[in-house]
């Protein structure tokens, strides 16, 4: 997913201008969590520019040393390790939202595939040793029911069950940043990280607007190729792919979404799902697990919430690409021509 803002530069963009009653934006970009962010929020002339990134930045590494599989010494991490059993309020947070989301699609969406995404060669140690072998034993670590947090402790009915958020953790982030601006008072904003977008609000009385990258594996540069372009108001949208994270193997292409069911790489015709919601964390956690799912399965499972909106890009059975967009989502998307 990529953020696009159609026929204005940037610099065009947050330019001050002459009409007073004209709202003032500011924006800044950098990199974070291994990714790229950008974040845009209207100013009326109370926030210095810096001073906001240098908080943002600090509320990420935070984030970071909560969540992240990739340091060493975050709470994650060390509750893998079973260093500790004491969650931080971030972990709580999204292990409990996570446990929602895990409910409401009937198990697609599970933290604790931890043990197959690395055996796969996924994560932060990318080196893959999967085997049919390993397969039965790797399967008894994974299931929501063999986790919780009881008194403000981790209970693990197995010490080798690992958790991995990195479905749903970017998502959050987002909002983390956004409960940030609230507080500050910031009436109009868009923030991203990673392409997982929340936006507040509107910018110069329209909607906000989002390009969809077109799933094809030679689309590698965010925004060169897009599929559709999304409007957004006081909203969130996630997008779940399998077109940039995967290898190939004796001709079959393995991505990187692992089916918490089988322990494989899911397989369909789904190519990337893009789900739209009250927060991120739920988009995000959500888009992942329609691309569990399928889409006959995720367009089932859309009819039944509501609350969500969707645009599903899948291949038919000539291998041409398709979509699918949920009936609300129509009056606010524009597919691009190709």
């Amino acid at each position: 997913m990529y953020l696009k803002f159609l026929s204005l530069g940037l610099s065009v963009l947050f330019a001050a201008t002459s009409c007073k009653d004209q709202p003032v934006y500011s924006n800044f970009n950098g990199f974070a969590q291994g990714t790229t962010y950008s974040m845009i929020f209207e100013n009326p002339g109370k926030f210095n520019v810096s001073d906001v990134q240098n908080e943002v930045e600090k509320i990420l590494q935070d984030f970071n040393m909560s969540l992240s599989l990739y340091e060493d010494s975050s709470v994650l991490c060390r509750i893998n390790r079973n260093e500790t059993d004491v969650p931080d309020k971030l972990f709580t947070e999204v292990f409990n939202r996570s446990r929602e989301i895990n409910e409401l699609s009937g198990g697609a969406f599970d933290i604790t595939v931890g043990p197959l995404v690395k055996a796969w060669g996924f994560g932060p140690d990318a080196h893959r040793n999967f085997s049919e072998a390993k397969r039965d034993s790797l399967m008894k670590l994974v299931g929501m029911n063999k986790v919780e947090i009881r008194n403000n402790r981790v209970i693990k009915a197995d010490p080798g069950i690992s958790l991995d958020f990195n479905a749903i953790a970017q998502g959050f982030s987002v909002d983390v940043i956004c409960r940030y601006f609230d507080e500050k008072g910031i009436k109009s904003y868009l923030v991203e990280i990673g392409g997982e977008v929340r936006v507040k609000g509107d910018k110069d009385g329209a909607m906000w607007k989002i390009g969809i990258d077109r799933p094809s594996d030679n689309n590698v540069i965010p925004g060169s190729e897009l599929q559709a372009i999304i409007k957004l108001k006081d909203r969130s949208l996630a997008t779940s792919g399998n077109y940039r994270k995967f290898f190939v193997e004796n001709g079959v292409k393995y991505s990187h979404t692992i089916d918490p069911v089988t322990g494989y790489p899911v397989k369909n015709q789904l190519l990337s799902a893009t789900i739209l919601a009250s927060d991120c964390a739920t988009a995000d956690g959500v888009a992942t697990a329609c691309m569990v799912m399928g889409k006959d399965k995720t367009i089932e499972f859309l009819g039944l919430h509501p609350e969500f909106e969707a645009f599903l890009v899948f291949s038919d059975d000539s291998g041409e690409f398709q979509t699918w967009t949920s009936e609300k989502l129509k009056k606010d998307i524009e597919e691009a021509s190709q």
